[in-house]
Parts: structure tokens; C-alpha cells; sequence
């Protein structure tokens, strides 16, 4: 007996690689720890057939599992003479501790999708030794493993439901999911991964228009300003009989570029806010894409990818060659021909004031588009103020 204690080895359970723990011996004559080998079989019940692990042979029915008395001494023995060797290896916590560690927890490297359990470096070598478990998906391990399994049949979540949106089991697509829209969960992923690609385009669009949006903004200021300073050169020539309207003008350009100025910066502050939460969602959805977990990655991924509360702005055509050039050749005008002025140049002053935008409107989704006016109409100006002024001046 003594040469019998002097290995541990030749009392190991093949599925733990530890020493037996409530001893069975199968019909094939091999032993495992009770619990092991009750959870093996547990994996292939829905397939009524049942098999030895290490020599792979095929018992039916399954066999009821006693406990053998005989070599539950001789592990005792062991026990209590042997040493008892621990893997070495780091402890788990603070990480996912293997599920098969006795006493003190060993930090888990691999976690089974299939069995729904972590192992360390010593336990996961079972599943690289025995062809049944080789099949079995392994990734990196995590914690929490409840998630994945589905709550109504206790299966592996490994299909997703593009119908309901949910990620479903084998058994489910038989049942409630018969004939929905159903593939694979790592498919799935795959594709609403290609979508990390769309929301960095409308990023890059967004911060076009905000550039394209602050030059034309600039433009206007400083042309602006030029026709202000140029239109104050030539009003000043005129009589001091025409100095309302000078004064009226000037105060429509400025108070029409303080409109359009506004109006810009309201635009470009809602397509920084845009970008910024585009932002925020990129990096939550590339940190997301690096999880290896397809079922992490489902049923976080729609929350994520939805599309912001404010919606789509509406895209703009923005004007890059803003000048008031027109309204200065409006307003020469007005000097050599003061007497037809009230009747004709100050309408003129006031369209090529109106026409002058800083962007175009329009709809992402059709080619009509609305022009954004950058300065408001004047018309109930021209004919309550000014005609009768004019008249008042014109030569009888």
C-alpha cells in the first residue's frame, strides 16, 4: 500500500487534474471525482448518450454514480501522507478565479463558453488532451458567465435574433424563434461592427461643414466691415439731406450681419455638440469592439450605436465667396443718379443685401434645398420710410 500512496498521480481525476474528491469508478473502469464527471455527462444529456473521457468509450444508459469506498480511503491515506502540491501560479484575486482551484483560488486564463466555467493554466490543459473538449469555445477569461446562458432552456447564448434583436440559444430557434431572422451571434457582431466605420464619416462631415461654416463666417466679417467703412465713405459725400438713409443702411448691414453671424454660430455650436457625443460614442464602441465577448458586445452594441436625440442636422452648402460688392456698386449708383433712387437703386441696395448667405439649407436625404438668408427684408423700410423722404427731395 505504501508504494500505492508514494504518487499522487495514479489517484488524479483526469477533468480536474487534482486529487479524487468523492471517488466514482465508471463501467470502463476509469475514475473521476463525482462532481466531474456528473458535469461532463450533464454537457451531452439532451444527446443520451454518454462516454468515458480519457478512453472515449460509449456507455448507455447513463450509469447511476455511487461513490467507491475503497478508493475513498486510499485518497485519505494519500491525504494525510502525501504532499499535496499546489500549480504554481498566481493567486486570483483581483481577477476571474478558476472554478476548479480547491481552497484558495488560482487566477482563471481561459473561460468555456460551453462548459460556462473559468480555468486556470493547470485545469485548462484538459481541454487541449481530450478530443471532446476540444470543440469547446474559449476565450479569455471573464467573469460572470450567467449572462451567457439562456434563462428559459439553460443553454449557451450563441444566436442572435435579428427579428426580436435578442441572442438566443440552439433550443430557442425551434421553439419561440421558429421562423424568424436568425444567425450566428459572431456574424451578427461582425456586421453592426461595420457601422463603427459610418459614424466616423459623419464625424469627418460634421468637422468639414464647422470648418467650411467658420470660414464663411469669417469672410462675412470681414467683408462686412470693408462695405460698412466703403458705404460710409460715399454717404458721407451726399447732402446732408440724404443722411437718414445713410444712417438706414449702415444699420441694416449691421444689424443683417449680426443675424447671419448668430445664425452660423448656432449652427456650428449644435455640430460640435453632435461631434462631441459622436465622440464619446466612438470610443465607447472601439472599447466595446476590442471584448472578445460576441454576447458582451450584442447586448451592449444597440444602446451605444443608437442615433443621437437631437437626430440628423440638416446639411448645409456653405458660401465661400461672400462679398458685398454689389451693394457697393448699388450704392454709387445712388450717388450719380440721387433723383431716380427713391423709385429704383434703394430696392436694388436691399435685394443684393438680401441675397448675401452664409449658407444654404437642404436635406441630407433630397436635393431641394433652402437658402439660409443672412440678412432680413427691408421692404416695409423702403416704402414707409424712405420713399416718402425722396419725395420730398425730388426736383419739381
Amino acid at each position: 500500500m505504501a508504494s500505492i500512496l508514494c504518487s499522487e498521480d495514479q489517484f488524479s481525476c483526469s477533468v480536474c487534474v487534482e486529487i479524487l474528491k468523492d471517488p466514482v469508478t465508471i463501467p470502463c473502469g476509469h475514475s473521476y471525482c463525482m462532481g466531474c464527471i456528473k458535469n461532463c455527462w450533464d454537457q451531452t444529456d439532451h444527446t443520451g448518450v454518454y462516454s468515458c473521457p480519457q478512453c472515449r468509450e460509449t456507455i448507455t444508459p447513463r450509469p447511476v454514480l455511487r461513490r467507491n469506498t475503497v478508493l475513498a480511503d486510499i485518497v485519505e491515506k494519500l491525504k494525510k501522507t502525501g504532499p499535496n502540491r499546489p500549480p504554481v501560479q498566481s493567486y486570483a484575486r483581483p481577477h476571474v478565479p478558476c472554478d476548479f482551484c480547491p481552497g484558495r483560488e488560482f487566477k482563471a486564463v481561459k473561460s468555456c463558453l460551453t462548459c460556462l466555467a473559468s480555468y486556470c493554466e493547470t485545469h485548462i490543459m484538459y481541454h487541449s488532451e481530450v478530443a471532446t473538449f476540444k470543440r469547446h469555445k474559449l476565450v479569455n477569461a471573464i467573469g460572470n458567465l450567467e449572462p451567457k446562458l439562456c434563462a428559459e432552456h439553460q443553454e449557451v447564448l450563441e444566436v442572435f435574433c435579428r427579428t426580436d434583436q435578442m441572442c438566443i440559444c440552439w433550443l430557442c430557434i425551434q421553439v419561440q424563434h421558429r421562423s424568424h431572422d436568425t444567425v450566428l451571434a459572431e456574424t451578427e457582431r461582425n456586421m453592426k461592427q461595420k457601422q463603427l466605420g459610418e459614424i466616423q464619416q459623419r464625424i469627418q462631415e460634421r468637422l468639414k461643414e464647422v470648418k467650411e461654416l467658420k470660414q464663411a463666417v469669417e469672410s462675412l466679417k470681414r467683408s462686412a466691415c470693408i462695405e460698412i467703412k466703403e458705404s460710409d465713405k460715399i454717404f458721407t459725400e451726399l447732402i446732408r439731406s440724404i443722411e437718414k438713409i445713410h444712417t438706414e443702411v449702415i444699420e441694416l448691414i449691421g444689424a443683417n450681419k449680426k443675424a447671419a453671424v448668430n445664425q452660423a454660430e448656432g449652427r456650428m455650436k449644435k455640430l460640435e455638440q453632435e461631434i462631441a457625443e459622436l465622440r464619446r460614442r466612438n470610443d465607447e464602441l472601439k472599447q466595446l469592439s476590442e471584448i472578445e465577448d460576441h454576447i458582451h458586445f450584442l447586448q451592449n452594441f444597440q444602446s451605444l450605436c443608437a442615433t443621437p436625440e437631437a437626430g440628423d442636422l440638416p446639411s448645409v452648402t456653405v458660401n465661400t465667396d461672400i462679398s458685398f460688392g454689389a451693394v457697393r456698386k448699388a450704392v454709387t449708383e445712388l450717388k450719380d443718379h440721387i433723383e431716380d433712387f427713391c423709385k429704383g437703386e434703394l430696392v436694388k441696395i436691399t435685394t443684393k443685401v438680401n441675397e448675401t448667405a452664409v449658407y444654404t439649407l437642404g436635406s441630407r436625404s433630397s436635393d431641394r434645398c433652402l437658402k439660409g438668408k443672412a440678412f432680413l427684408p427691408v421692404k416695409h423700410f423702403i416704402y414707409r420710410d424712405i420713399l416718402p423722404f425722396w419725395k420730398d427731395l425730388t426736383p419739381q
